[in-house]
């Protein structure tokens, strides 16, 4: 399906039936918004938040920019025989619920037995934030993280772990702070052997819980 070309500075990955609206039209839109909240976006204090938010937006959803598989492309294959696993814990995940628009805010887990060859472990972390910054819901996160991982690199095995606290949850419905989710994708070694994901676990274990804030 076709996508519309670059605007006001910014890839845009809506499909061409979709037109992405201005920039104008998505700062009337906090307008409106603000209105229907009861309050008056003329005055002061609201005068530059609709310019404000429109800017925090492509910040907040800047992964929709990102091509997560050009991030992978490149590989190193002098490891010296290397094929233990190779981890990298406790990245950072800012992602929004496509439910509320709300922040889901926790870490993840990447985890990766290679296969002749490694990549940059910035570019895990990358990979995390590229699909981070978009609406999402943690479920499909996990297997879209841990799938591109495992189609590009084609390693023996990909897992990737990630907890995380919705404010959907925290703040609005049910109120319940301090609850956090946990999804996991295991593919390869890591789904079919039972001591290579014992491995894995207990490189990832820790003493104290996560902390989110």
């Amino acid at each position: 399906m076709p996508l519309h070309p670059q605007q006001d500075g910014v890839p845009n990955n809506a499909p061409a039936s979709e037109p992405r609206p201005t920039r104008a039209e998505a700062e009337e839109a906090v307008r409106v918004l603000l209105r229907w909240a009861g309050d008056m976006p003329t005055r002061e204090g609201l005068a530059g938040t609709p310019e404000r938010v429109v800017r925090s937006y492509e910040e907040f959803f800047a992964g929709y920019a990102v091509d997560p598989v050009a991030l992978l492309e490149r590989t190193f294959e002098e490891t010296d025989g290397y094929d233990e696993i190779v981890l990298l814990r406790d990245i950072r995940v800012e992602s929004y619920c496509e439910h509320h628009l709300v922040p889901i805010i926790g870490v993840a887990h990447v985890a990766y037995l290679p296969r002749n060859r490694v990549v940059g472990i910035s570019k895990l972390a990358r990979v995390v934030e590229a699909y981070g910054k978009r609406l999402q819901i943690q479920e499909k996160m996990t297997a879209q993280i841990a799938n591109t991982i495992n189609d590009v690199l084609q390693p023996r095995g990909v897992a990737v772990i990630i907890e995380a606290q919705h404010q959907c949850m925290t703040t609005r419905g049910v109120h319940m702070p301090g609850v956090g989710m946990v999804t996991s994708r295991m593919l390869g070694a890591f789904r079919d052997n039972a001591d290579t994901r014992r491995e894995l676990l207990a490189m990832v274990g820790r003493g104290a819980a996560p902390q989110f804030g």
